[in-house]
């Protein structure tokens, strides 16, 4: 009865580790909230499937690593350092839909390097400057893409 009992649950056991093929679902037309959201892939040698980054997408992300640092050393008093020149790619660089490349995103571009200069200039006032930056982002990623929202905000200075 023994072997009778473990037959089974081995059985059922490999039964469900089994993998399953799920049906390929429709894909959605995407709105201009959507764009920023949908990763570009391409498939390595192996055939797996790899996030590949737009010009636009890293650069965000290097602001933002590079915005918590800088966070970090407003908070503590310590020097700011200079204006990170990388950022003026923010103008030029390719995103993932050319078409949010508009009016609105250049002004908001603007603002935010605006900002980040001051900051870099005035460091008495490096908080006024920082979260008028980081203000920058929320009114752009509030209309374009609302994906980083609640990262970005965490990096306001109270």
């Amino acid at each position: 009865m023994k072997r009778f009992v473990f037959g089974v649950v081995f059985s059922l056991a490999i039964v469900s580790c089994q993998q399953k093929e799920t049906p390929p679902v429709a894909k959605k037309e995407s709105t201009p909230k959507e764009a920023c959201e949908k990763p570009k892939t391409v498939k390595d040698a192996d055939g797996f499937e790899m996030y590949q980054m737009t010009e636009m997408a890293a650069l965000m992300e290097q602001m933002y690593v590079d915005n918590k640092r800088l966070r970090e050393r407003i908070i503590k008093r310590e020097a700011v350092g200079s204006f990170p020149e990388h950022y003026l790619k923010i103008h030029t660089a390719e995103m993932t839909d050319p078409s949010e490349n508009d009016a609105f995103f250049k002004a908001r571009a603007k603002a935010y390097i605006e900002a980040q200069k001051q900051l870099y200039a005035d460091p008495k006032n490096a908080k006024v400057h920082f979260n008028a930056g980081i203000d920058a982002c929320v009114q752009c990623h509030e209309q374009k893409c609302g994906g980083p929202l609640v990262r970005i905000k965490k990096l306001y200075i109270p």
